[in-house]
């Protein structure tokens, strides 16, 4: 039987409030953490970043074991195959957007992975330019290139649209769709808006009050692939 491409079941302490949060997609495609913010989604994508520990449960990523209380097992961050992109794009001011895809990748295979990755992503005529002289949706654009340049095999988007206006928010859902969706990997995208997770997700994972309430597969209104348990 094949083995999902994500799947997870942790136990996370947030202060005084204990949280349980599962959830999978059974083939590479973005699987929305959907819930109203104090929910702990963020928390749960750090979980699945390495970058908090959970009190119990498991992380299983395709046959790799990420996370496993039981068994004692905690593969640190640079070792999950992991890309991550906080709300806010947090992009190096002193690189230009070449400068920024390009960080931490090798340097042998770094200009000829940018420049595809740039092709890919509709993104080479912003190649030369400083991160202060892009719009918001652009800067997100980039710090998504960014997090895919190391070849991940799961992208982490922490509400990556939510701090842009609306028309900056729709550009990036096309260019997302259009682009993103087609590197075939697992995508975990974090948001609170329904529309957005109607248009970018192929399964949603509910969390309400610490606990998952509802996964269901999303109906197929882009056009990609849709996973199934």
């Amino acid at each position: 039987m094949t083995a999902p491409a994500l799947q997870f079941d942790v136990v996370l302490r947030a202060g005084t409030r204990t949280l349980h949060h599962t959830g999978g997609i059974a083939a590479p495609g973005t699987l929305v953490l959907f819930g109203a913010s104090g929910a702990g989604k963020t928390l749960t994508l750090r979980a699945l970043a390495g970058l908090r520990r959970p009190e119990a449960g498991r992380i299983q990523c395709g046959t790799r074991t990420l996370f496993d209380a039981d068994a004692g097992v905690m593969v640190p961050p640079q070792a999950r195959r992991v890309g991550y992109v906080p709300q806010q794009a947090a992009l190096f001011p002193y690189l230009t957007v070449r400068g920024n895809v390009g960080f931490g990748v090798p340097r042998a295979t770094r200009a000829a992975r940018v420049e595809s990755l740039l092709e890919d992503l509709d993104l080479t005529r912003l190649g030369d330019r400083d991160p202060a002289s892009l719009s918001g949706g652009e800067q997100q654009r980039v710090a998504i290139a960014r997090a895919l340049a190391t070849a991940p095999e799961l992208l982490l988007l922490d509400e990556p649209f939510s701090s842009l206006d609306r028309p900056a928010r729709l550009e990036l859902r096309t260019w997302f769709a259009a682009h993103v969706r087609a590197q075939a990997l697992v995508v975990v995208l974090v948001t609170h808006d329904a529309d957005e997770a109607r248009a970018l997700g192929d399964r949603m994972v509910v969390v309400e009050d610490g606990a998952t309430i509802a996964e269901h597969d999303l109906p197929n209104v882009h056009g990609g692939a849709k996973s199934h348990e």
